[in-house]
């Protein structure tokens, strides 16, 4: 046998197996956790587009539907705005928040706090924006206490270094 013979036969038998494993299966399904069609799912999300507000459009995406909290206490509600408030992912929009919420979170009523809520329903970057007035705010909002709160926050008119709060300097508040 020559060489060249021999080289062509030892890559063939290199690359063939190769070859034949990367072949897909048809006899799986290709997603590996399959959801089959429950009535109950679509009944859940009939009821949760029919709570919802036609106004829920932001530059013509519409907003996913809010979850359910009723019957959340107010402390709880309270815990989970600050966590909200500091995790948000965009840090301009986070240090905002959380410093708001340090300052008017503990003297907030539960109605305060439940627009606060649908508040941060909202994209960050909009309530950036909203916030230290570079684009007008939608209706929904624009005329608020809340919004005017946030925007004389963001004004910082004391020039405040902010820093993220440190959760026990909420929790004494």
């Amino acid at each position: 046998m020559s060489l060249r013979l021999a080289t062509l036969i030892s890559r063939r038998a290199l690359v063939r197996p190769f070859a034949t494993s990367s072949r897909l299966r048809t006899d799986r399904p290709r997603d590996p956790f399959p959801l089959p069609f429950d009535p109950a799912l679509a009944e859940a999300a009939a009821a949760a587009n029919a709570l919802r507000d036609p106004t829920d459009v932001v530059d013509g995406w519409e907003l996913p539907p809010p979850l359910d909290r009723t019957g959340e206490t107010p402390e709880s509600l309270r815990a989970r705005l600050i966590y909200q408030t500091r995790k948000r992912g965009i840090l301009e929009t986070d240090l905002l928040l959380s410093t708001f919420a340090r300052d008017f979170l503990p003297a907030m009523s539960v109605e305060e706090m439940q627009q606060f809520d649908k508040l941060l329903d909202e994209p960050d970057w909009d309530i950036y924006y909203w916030a230290i007035e570079k684009r007008p705010a939608p209706e929904r909002w624009a005329k608020t206490p809340l919004l005017g709160k946030l925007r004389k926050h963001a004004r910082n008119e004391g020039r405040v270094v902010r820093l993220m709060p440190n959760l026990e300097d909420i929790e004494r508040k």
